[in-house]
C-alpha cells in the first residue's frame, strides 16, 4: 500500500518541481517588440507603364520574420536578401492598396530591397533614394544591429498610363503604436505634392479632381461639427430662445458667415501662428458658451441683437474650425478654396441636422414636460457648468505660454480683425433692415419673453 502511494505521489511531485523550475527560469527576451514610434518615408512616381513606389521603414517594425544574424545580433548582410524581401512583401506590399482611377492594381513586384544604416539620409529626394535602393549593398562585414537597420524597398505596379489618376489606401498603422507617414507624389511634369499623416488616413487621392476634393471636405465638415461638443453647445445656447424659422435663419446665418470668414482667412495664413493662439481660441470658445448660458438664464431682453452676438463669437469659432482643418488641407491638392467652401458646406449641413432635431425636441420638452422658462434655466445651468469647467481648464493651459509683446505688428493685426468685425456687423444690420418681416418677428419674440 505504501509503495502504491509513493508511485502516485512521485509523478505529482516531479510535475510540481518542473512547473516551479519553468516559472523561475529567466524569461527569454522577446525578439520582436512592437515599436512605439515609427516613421515611414515613401515616394510615388508614375513613369511610363509603371508606377514605382519607394518605401523606407525601420526593420524592427517588420517582426515575425527570421532575420539572419551574426555575432552579438548584427544583421548578416550576406544572407539577408530573402528575409528582407519577405518582410517587404508581408509588412508593406500586402498593406498598400493602390488604385489607377477606380481600378485597384494587383500585388506589386519587389524590384529591389536594401538594408541601410540608421544615419542614412538618402530618402531626402527621389533620385537619392532610388540610387540607394538600386545601388550596391552595404559591405557584408558592416556591423549593423538588425533592430537598428532601415528597410528600403522599391515596388513596381503595371499601369495603363502615367497620366492616370492615382490613389493610395495604406494600412501601415500596425507597424507601430504611432506611425507617421511622410509621402511624396511626383506626377510627370508637375510639382512634388507632399503628405504627412498619422495612422491610416483612408483613401488618399494623390492628384484629386475638384469634385473629389469637395466631397471629401464636405464629409470632413459634417463629421467635425457633429463631433465638436463645444460648437454644438454654443449652437444650442444660441438658438434656444427661438421657435420660428426666420429668426432662427438670421441668427444661424450670422454665425455661419462669421466662422466662414475666419476659417478661410486662417487657411490663407492671415491668422496669428504663435503657440499661444490655439489655447487662447479654445478658451474663448468655452467663454462664449458660459456667456450665452448666463444670458439665457438671466433672460436678457435684447434678443433682437442675438445675431450680433452670433457674428462676434462666430469669428472665434471659425478659428477653432481652422485648427481641425489645418492638417487635412494637404489632401485638397490644388483646390484649396473649393475645399474650404466644401468644408463650410459640410459644417452647415451638420448644423441643419442638429437644428432639425433640436428645435422640435425643445418644443416637445417645453410643451409637455416643463415650462419653458424653468426648463431653459435648468438646461442653461447644466451647459454653463460644463462650459465653466472647460474655460478654467483651457485658461490654465493658456497661462503656460508667454504673452506676445504689444507692438505695432500686434496692434495692426488686432485693428485689421476689428475692422472685419465692424464690416460684418454693418452688413448684417443692412441685411436685417432689408428683412422687415424677420425684424418684426424678432421684436415680437423679444416682447413676449419680456412679458413672461
Amino acid at each position: 500500500m505504501q509503495n502504491r502511494s509513493r508511485t502516485v505521489i512521485a509523478p505529482r511531485v516531479a510535475a510540481a518541481l518542473a512547473a516551479v523550475a519553468w516559472l523561475a527560469w529567466p524569461a527569454r527576451p522577446v525578439a520582436h517588440d512592437i515599436p512605439a514610434d515609427v516613421t515611414v518615408q515613401a515616394f510615388v512616381k508614375p513613369d511610363g507603364d509603371e508606377l514605382r513606389v519607394l518605401v523606407r521603414v525601420p526593420l524592427k517594425a517588420a517582426p515575425d520574420v527570421e532575420y539572419p544574424t551574426r555575432g552579438p545580433g548584427f544583421l548578416d548582410l550576406a544572407r539577408a536578401d530573402a528575409a528582407l524581401r519577405d518582410a517587404a512583401t508581408m509588412w508593406i506590399g500586402d498593406n498598400l492598396r493602390v488604385y489607377e482611377g477606380d481600378t485597384r492594381l494587383g500585388r506589386p513586384r519587389v524590384m529591389a530591397v536594401r538594408a541601410s544604416l540608421p544615419s542614412d539620409r538618402a530618402f531626402a529626394s527621389w533620385d537619392a533614394a532610388l540610387a540607394r535602393v538600386t545601388g550596391p549593398r552595404l559591405p557584408d562585414d558592416t556591423d549593423l544591429y538588425w533592430s537598428q537597420a532601415l528597410l528600403d524597398v522599391l515596388f513596381a505596379y503595371p499601369i495603363r498610363s502615367d497620366r492616370s489618376e492615382f490613389s493610395l489606401d495604406p494600412s501601415l498603422a500596425r507597424l507601430g503604436l504611432r506611425v507617421v507617414t511622410v509621402l511624396r507624389f511626383l506626377p510627370p511634369g508637375g510639382a512634388v505634392r507632399a503628405f504627412e499623416y498619422v495612422g491610416d488616413p483612408g483613401l488618399v487621392r494623390l492628384d484629386p479632381r475638384w469634385h473629389q476634393a469637395a466631397l471629401r471636405f464636405v464629409q470632413l465638415g459634417f463629421v467635425h461639427i457633429l463631433e465638436g461638443a463645444d460648437h454644438l453647445l454654443f449652437l444650442f445656447c444660441l438658438v434656444i430662445p427661438f421657435r420660428r424659422l426666420r429668426p432662427l435663419v438670421l441668427v444661424v446665418t450670422a454665425f455661419t458667415v462669421a466662422h466662414s470668414v475666419t476659417l478661410i482667412a486662417s487657411a490663407f495664413d492671415l491668422a496669428p501662428d504663435a503657440l499661444w493662439f490655439p489655447p487662447l481660441i479654445e478658451t474663448l470658445i468655452a467663454t462664449s458658451i458660459v456667456y450665452m448660458a448666463l444670458e439665457n438664464i438671466v433672460g436678457v431682453s435684447h434678443v433682437t441683437w442675438r445675431w450680433v452676438i452670433a457674428l462676434a463669437f462666430g469669428l472665434v469659432h471659425g478659428f477653432g474650425f481652422s485648427f481641425a482643418l489645418r492638417e487635412t488641407l494637404q489632401f485638397a491638392g490644388p483646390h484649396l478654396l473649393t475645399s474650404l467652401v466644401s468644408f463650410n458646406v459640410g459644417v452647415e449641413l451638420g448644423q441643419i441636422l442638429v437644428l432639425a432635431l433640436l428645435v422640435p425636441a425643445l418644443q416637445g420638452l417645453f410643451r409637455f414636460v416643463v415650462a419653458e422658462r424653468i426648463g431653459t434655466i435648468i438646461l442653461m445651468a447644466l451647459v454653463g457648468h460644463t462650459g465653466w469647467h472647460w474655460m478654467v481648464e483651457r485658461a490654465a493651459a493658456l497661462r503656460q505660454f508667454d504673452w506676445p509683446a504689444f507692438d505695432a505688428a500686434l496692434l495692426a493685426l488686432a485693428l485689421r480683425w476689428l475692422m472685419v468685425l465692424v464690416a460684418l456687423v454693418g452688413l448684417g444690420w443692412l441685411a436685417s433692415t432689408r428683412w422687415p418681416a424677420a425684424g418684426r418677428r424678432l421684436r415680437r419674440d423679444a416682447a413676449l419673453r419680456t412679458e413672461e
